[in-house]
């Protein structure tokens, strides 16, 4: 009546409508990722610059993993992998995107799907090509080339994991050249958990979601729920005709 919009603090199933409609990420199937990164694996053996090109890959693994945004990824401090808590270890994400402009939200990601062994072979074999201070308070987890004026690592910009992950998938995975994108590996991730079997409301809490229902926009793809309930509207209507008959 008034033409305000009131966000109700309780319902967390029905997020409001937003004023632009989200676009359509139709992420690419099993095979054509593990295809990427086992390919993309592959490659650090003859590449030219191996501890960036590791650093990309393992950043676009986590991606794909466990859902990381790049922003994410790039403030991530060695000290923020918490080897000792849970059944894996988790990953304390600091600067997570926060819903509405309210700010940085935390969450701790647990290190599933292999995101363990990754980080613990990225850790013990790539982070000292790119750092030699492990014990230095603040010491970025993705390292830049570049230093800082004290001679420290810089952090790695977020454009060059972009522009590390278009490489990759222009080189290994050509039909998605240009397509895919860390918000696209952020789909994937939430599509194939559902599809094996985590439900939404753990998905929810992975990814950082605010709104059960952003979450299942990113879930979407592979929900069969229509083609359910079409199959149970034929059988019904098959069941009715044989009465008739």
């Amino acid at each position: 009546m008034t033409g305000q919009v009131v966000t109700c603090p309780v319902d967390e199933m029905n997020q409001p409508r937003g004023t632009k409609d989200a676009k359509l990420r139709v992420p690419p199937g099993d095979t054509e990722v593990e295809d990427l990164f086992s390919r993309w694996a592959a490659q650090l053996t003859t590449c030219r610059k191996f501890a960036p090109t590791a650093r990309n890959y393992t950043a676009a693994r986590l991606m794909a993993t466990v859902g990381l945004r790049v922003n994410e990824a790039r403030h991530l401090d060695l000290a923020d992998l918490k080897w000792d808590l849970g059944r894996l270890g988790k990953i304390h994400v600091r600067h997570g995107k926060g819903s509405r402009g309210s700010g940085p939200r935390e969450r701790m990601v647990p290190m599933i799907g292999g995101a363990d062994r990754l980080l613990r072979w990225y850790v013990e074999d790539v982070w000292g090509h790119l750092d030699d201070n492990h014990t230095r308070p603040g010491a970025p987890l993705f390292c830049s080339e570049r230093r800082n004026l004290d001679g420290t690592k810089a952090r790695v910009g977020d454009d060059v994991l972009r522009e590390g992950l278009a490489r990759a998938a222009a080189t290994h995975l050509p039909a998605w050249a240009s397509r895919l994108t860390p918000h696209v590996l952020r789909h994937y991730c939430a599509s194939q958990l559902y599809r094996t079997g985590m439900d939404l409301i753990m998905i929810q809490e992975l990814l950082g979601h605010a709104w059960i229902a952003t979450t299942m926009g990113y879930v979407h793809v592979h929900r069969s729920h229509v083609e359910d309930a079409w199959i149970a509207g034929q059988a019904r209507a098959a069941a009715r005709l044989e009465g008739l008959i």
